[in-house]
């Protein structure tokens, strides 16, 4: 009979190859924690400048100086309401797009996921002119919700095609039997379909608000008062016309800026751990 056993070098090139992966890993993790690391230590520092150093003096005159005023808190609100009405929109419409994609067949569903995914990698900047040539026509320039809706439509692409997957993890006999007992499609949809896809519309949330939350080249362009510009266009304010920049509330309200995108996934966590168990759905 042939040997089966593995030659004697395979272990140490196994053993080479794992210490070589982890060492790559952590240099990637390093370069990634480094500016982390400054926006702390500046935040804390009343003399902060562009070299990381331990805060001399320590203080928090930082985060009471960009938390003062409407100057700094009336921009984050009017990004949550930015993002968080994108991102509301966005799933309400991707559910309703992405449903008859996944449960119905036609000879233009192909066709047409193909022209979504290519959608999904248009850059925003290439339709930004005929986009403001829109707005000024119907007078929708420096409209709050016109902007709300925009931004929703820039990851609709991307949103219905995740959806789409997540509604065919649904099992078909969970709506086959509601219709038995006389729901209609749409009642199917609303009572079993988005129930068992709540994961996925978390998913499609965040990442619409994450999207929404750190875009500065559409609210730029498309509003014009500044009470109406979001934090991630007002953040400039921390860089004077002389080329100075205030490093110290630049990193305080660069962490404060962060916040929001922290505690929506600490929300929504418990949801998308539990991401479609649905093996015994069908059981019973």
């Amino acid at each position: 009979m042939r040997s089966t056993a593995l030659p004697a070098f395979t272990a140490p090139r196994k053993t080479v190859a794992t210490v070589i992966t982890y060492l790559v890993l952590t240099v990637i993790g390093l370069l990634f924690l480094a500016p982390l690391v400054w926006l702390v230590l500046a935040s804390l520092n009343g003399q902060a400048t562009l070299s990381a150093s331990v805060p001399h003096p320590f203080t928090l005159s930082n985060f009471s100086q960009v938390l003062s005023g409407n100057a700094t808190l009336q921009p984050l609100l009017n990004g949550l309401i930015l993002s968080g009405g994108s991102a509301i929109v966005t799933m309400i419409a991707a559910a309703l797009a992405a449903y008859p994609l996944s449960r119905y067949q036609s000879r233009f569903k192909r066709p047409f996921l193909y022209i979504i995914l290519f959608a999904t990698g248009l850059p925003i900047t290439a339709i930004m002119v005929p986009v403001y040539a829109v707005f000024v026509q119907l007078s929708l320039l420096d409209s709050m919700a016109a902007t709300t809706l925009f931004l929703s439509v820039t990851t609709m692409p991307i949103a219905i095609w995740l959806m789409k997957n997540f509604m065919d993890g649904v099992p078909i006999g969970l709506e086959e039997a509601a219709w038995t007992d006389g729901a209609s499609a749409m009642q199917a949809l609303r009572r079993i379909v988005v129930p068992l896809t709540l994961p996925g519309a978390a998913v499609v949330g965040i990442f619409t608000f994450i999207n929404a939350w750190g875009n500065f080249f559409v609210p730029f362009i498309l509003l014009t008062s500044p009470d109406k510009m979001p934090a991630s266009v007002t953040i400039y304010q921390f860089f004077s016309q002389y080329g100075e920049v205030a490093y110290g509330p630049l990193a305080a309200y660069s962490i404060i800026f962060t916040v929001p995108v922290i505690v929506l996934y600490i929300l929504v966590q418990r949801t998308l751990g539990g991401a479609f168990n649905l093996a015994g759905a069908t059981k019973g």
